[in-house]
């Protein structure tokens, strides 16, 4: 959970990462090449599609130089590490290392990768190791926790000067601490790990002290899915939770992913372009979950995450005797179908951001009082706008 970062060993990862991704394009080309080979696919055999002759003699040749390549910057970074001062990433490196973890970040875990971030709590851009640190020495008896969107890190809450962590402290003294995490995780094993974070920092609190989540977009599936494992394993933390509020949550998916699997399937159904669909399958079970929300191991576990299949979510309602808020953005001033339903905040279209599904089973009840729509708002835009920060305000008193 306190696993450190520093420049030395982000290189290491890139260096990594780009062998993993030489590696990638050569078995798509070779891939392509053998399909046009075998005339169009017609002799395809299962398994992978390795060329002979002296043909699949190059492509190995290809492997085995890269290869090298990838365990040379290995070898070069770790005699690099013991003389290089470790130094703390700065904010754009962060950014950068955030949206990678978010395209691909269960690849950086399943390859043991340093670019993988690690889950943990933190407080101006610091880890958060004890209790009290959480209340900055033990002050104060109520905590906002932030948690961030796919492709996004702790310290991009703060958008055009405001911060809704910090803005909550000033006006109601809520002690503001963020969650930092790999968005490119299955937002169950998020989830899950959330919930025995927060289980570990709040197990011996007092029954005094109140907590607030305030999620923006996946990071709410996120939240919802802690809450769901907490319940499950009868976590304490839950009893400290007062209120959840949303912002542009994709509770039931998001249009570019679905539409994102239908190419997938298309490009895999002709010989010539299937070896192309691999691209796309490049993309983080993080984003895979987003097709249609899924919050549970089960929503995705029981078959591939690329295959086009119909929405096998089993139906999670809202925590219960908890306050939960929800608050939709749409690019249109004006109400209408394509509008709202389709384009939304340019991410998450308005049912989805509002919980609304045709499903009675999945449709989640929040109340009138505690919905909001946002206009001429992008999906961004929730973090820094005044009048969200007013909507905020009011359910946090309410």
């Amino acid at each position: 959970m306190t696993r450190k970062r520093n420049s030395i060993s982000d290189l290491r990862g890139a260096g990594r990462l780009a062998t993993d991704a030489v590696n990638g394009v050569i078995d798509i080309v070779e891939a392509m090449h053998y399909n046009i080979a075998n005339f169009g696919g017609l002799s395809r055999k299962r398994g992978k599609q390795r060329t002979s002759g002296i043909t699949g003699f190059v492509y190995r040749r290809i492997r085995s130089i890269t290869g090298l390549a990838g365990n040379g910057f290995d070898a070069l970074m770790d005699k690099l590490s013991v003389i290089v001062t470790e130094k703390e990433p700065t904010p754009e490196q962060e950014a950068i290392v955030a949206a990678l973890n978010g395209v691909i970040g269960d690849h950086l875990v399943e390859t043991n990768n340093p670019l993988a971030i690690p889950m943990q709590l933190r407080r101006n851009g610091k880890t958060v190791t004890t209790f009290n640190q959480l209340l900055e020495d033990g002050q104060g008896k109520s905590i906002v926790l932030l948690i961030h969107g796919s492709c996004m890190n702790d310290l991009q809450w703060t958008r055009q000067g405001h911060n809704h962590g910090l803005a909550l402290e000033k006006d109601f003294g809520y002690k503001p601490v963020y969650l930092f995490y790999n968005s490119g995780k299955h937002i169950s094993q998020n989830g899950q790990e959330l919930s025995d974070i927060l289980e570990h920092f709040f197990i011996h609190t007092s029954d005094e002290l109140n907590l607030v989540i305030l999620a923006h977009s996946l990071g709410g599936l996120v939240a919802r899915s802690a809450y769901h494992y907490g319940k499950e394993r009868e976590h304490q933390w839950l009893r400290h939770l007062k209120k959840v509020i949303f912002l542009g949550t994709p509770h039931h998916g998001a249009p570019l992913e679905q539409t994102g699997n239908w190419i997938d399937h298309m490009l895999a159904k002709k010989p010539y372009s299937a070896p192309i669909s691999r691209l796309g399958k490049l993309r983080s079970a993080g984003i895979t979950d987003l097709r249609f929300g899924n919050i549970l191991d089960k929503d995705w576990n029981r078959y591939d995450r690329f295959v086009r299949v119909g929405d096998q979510r089993t139906p999670v309602p809202l925590p219960e005797n908890i306050e939960c808020y929800t608050m939709a953005a749409v690019i249109n001033s004006l109400s209408s179908k394509l509008g709202d339903d389709l384009i939304g905040d340019g991410l998450v279209p308005l049912y989805s951001a509002l919980g609304r599904h045709n499903n009675p089973g999945l449709n989640l009840t929040f109340l009138k009082n505690n919905q909001s729509i946002g206009r001429n708002l992008k999906h961004l835009d929730l973090l820094s706008n005044q009048e969200v920060y007013t909507t905020i305000k009011k359910w946090i008193q309410s």
